[in-house]
């Protein structure tokens, strides 16, 4: 197999300079917290650790490759922090599918050394208990290619420690994010999105292979343990648009069923959906979340939806949202997975998106 379509893995690296890169990244890399998000009562006050910090791992490996690139690598992949386009403030786009740069990552355009540290970042983004369901996800989307053969990243403003700086990851059912909590107000660095075709574009019932069906099947479970007057109110007969997931604010009215009306074992069932949410994620973005939601008055304030066209089968809905003030988990099952996720401790900050 070619160096170009070999999935770049740092640590199965060699080399003196991966061995450097490593020894550096753990010298300067804060521990994240070792507090466990999963512990959290939704209905409390959680215990609020650190958010992201330009000191994260994923943020220090930024560092590390943005002092790598040469002037003309920057010149296609760097940005100033406020840097607009035809897509507006670029830093904040979000789609189902796009590309923010035109050179993907597992090209000539990156050395392979730059190409182990972006892996860094994206694997430094997430929780390793879900890399390989992530990898599994990619590479079933992009048709069996290798990591970062159909992905592109940008760097908006000058990683440090004191300057604003985001690092954007994007391609197919896929926008994630990196900044070291230089945007404030906001979890996850901005919007994100994901999405998986496990099956084919028009997936088969009940999704099998989605690494991400599993959180639909919980969320399905409080719908069944709703009553009948709950599950009229939860019921909703068509899907809004899948990248309307724009804040509505305190005063907005939220479709569905309002968690506040819950009993305290559908809370507690509820509870284990919104965990399963943000499993996949870096401790600090888990805790960033939490902190976010309970600004916007926690899941009290929140309604859960289901929708009931563009469902594969009677017997559980595939299209669902859960949606507070300054908090929206948008799971578009049909026909295949696409989740969006907006989260903020402020509803009047804009959304720049597109279906």
């Amino acid at each position: 197999m070619s160096e170009e379509k070999k999935v770049v893995c740092p640590d199965c690296e060699t080399g003196e300079f991966d061995l450097d890169r490593r020894e550096f990244l753990k010298t300067v890399t804060v521990a994240t917290t070792a507090a466990a998000t999963g512990g959290v009562a939704l209905w409390a006050t959680p215990r609020v650790e650190a958010a992201p910090t330009p000191n994260s791992a994923a943020e220090t490996a930024v560092k590390v490759l943005y002092i790598s690139l040469t002037e003309e690598q920057k010149k296609e992949v760097c940005f100033a922090w406020d840097h607009k386009d035809g897509r507006g403030l670029l830093r904040t786009h979000v789609s189902n599918n796009w590309q923010i740069t035109k050179p993907h990552i597992d090209s000539s355009f990156f050395t392979k050394d730059q190409k182990a540290l972006i892996f860094d970042v994206y694997k430094s983004i997430f929780n390793p208990d879900w890399h390989e369901r992530l990898q599994k996800q990619l590479k079933d989307d992009t048709g069996g290619k290798p990591w970062g053969a159909e992905q592109t990243i940008a760097i908006f403003g000058t990683p440090g420690d004191k300057d604003k700086f985001e690092f954007v990851m994007t391609g197919r059912h896929l926008t994630c994010r990196a900044d070291g909590h230089s945007t404030e107000h906001v979890a996850f660095g901005g919007p994100i999105f994901h999405g998986h075709a496990a099956s084919g574009f028009t997936e088969k019932p009940h999704h099998p292979g989605n690494v991400f069906w599993a959180q639909a099947q919980l969320a399905n479970k409080v719908y069944t343990i709703l009553d009948g007057k709950q599950q009229e109110k939860a019921l909703l007969p068509r899907r809004p648009a899948e990248a309307a997931v724009n804040f509505r604010g305190p005063d907005g009215k939220f479709p569905g069923m309002p968690t506040a009306e819950m009993s305290k074992d559908q809370r507690e069932a509820l509870q284990k959906v919104l965990m399963a949410l943000i499993e996949p994620y870096r401790k600090e973005d888990q805790q960033e979340v939490m902190e976010c939601l309970k600004k916007g008055g926690g899941l009290d304030k929140c309604s859960l939806g289901f929708y009931k066209d563009g469902n594969f089968t009677d017997d559980e809905y595939d299209n669902w949202r859960l949606e507070g003030p300054s908090f929206v988990w948008y799971f578009r099952g049909h026909p295949h997975v696409h989740i969006w996720i907006n989260v903020a401790d402020d509803p009047t900050l804009p959304l720049n998106s597109k279906g």
